[in-house]
């Protein structure tokens, strides 16, 4: 592997991991019906499906730069099937399955009209099971894993999550047009009934 190849590896896993984290969290906010005053519901939901996007793109590009590397080869089996790789078997193969199941959700996502909303719903709660699993394999398969940074990246990561699944838990935000004059209330109807997709 050369070394921008190895950069290139290890920097797009990490932007996925980020940018997952990020599709999460907003996931989470969402799911509470938070009725922001300065960021409309439907911006929210934007962002969300972005961050989505973006995080497959980063995925499959780290998948791309294993597959091409000299150094460790992955075979097209070893970044398909979970536990055929030799490096580092167990975790790599947390990477493999967080990563396919990423894609099946990103199916799911494609033709939710297909599907009923419960079922749709349902599976998009797997989205716990990658993030879970990416957390792992980023920790234990990593190149950087007992770096500084990187123990800072996973830890913060894994409290914000933590910290807003207790969040929704607990009911999520209360709707800001609860807490301001009733002249003022109705400009917020719109976004609180605002049909969700989560």
């Amino acid at each position: 592997m050369t070394l921008f190849e190895w950069y290139l590896a290890r920097a797009s896993g990490i932007v996925a991991f980020v940018l997952l984290t990020v599709a999460v969290l907003l996931g989470l906010t969402l799911s509470g019906r938070a009725q922001l005053r300065y960021w409309p519901r439907f911006a929210i939901e934007d962002v969300h499906r972005f961050a989505g996007l973006l995080t497959g793109t980063f995925v499959s590009l780290h998948v791309l730069v294993l597959f091409v590397d000299s150094y460790l080869p992955f075979s097209l089996t070893q970044l398909v099937v979970p536990g055929a790789s030799s490096y580092r078997p167990l975790s790599t193969a947390l990477g493999v399955v967080a990563a396919e199941l990423l894609l099946a959700l990103a199916i799911t996502n494609r033709y939710r009209k297909r599907f009923s909303y419960r079922f749709w719903r349902r599976a998009h709660y797997l989205n716990f099971a990658v993030w879970g699993l990416a957390l792992v394999h980023g920790i234990t398969a990593g190149t950087d894993r007992g770096a500084v940074w990187a123990d800072l990246l996973y830890g913060c990561s894994a409290g914000a999550v933590v910290g807003f699944v207790v969040w929704r838990a607990g009911g999520g935000l209360r709707p800001l047009a609860a807490t301001l004059p009733t002249a003022r209330a109705g400009l917020f109807r719109p976004i609180g009934s605002r049909t969700s997709w989560r």
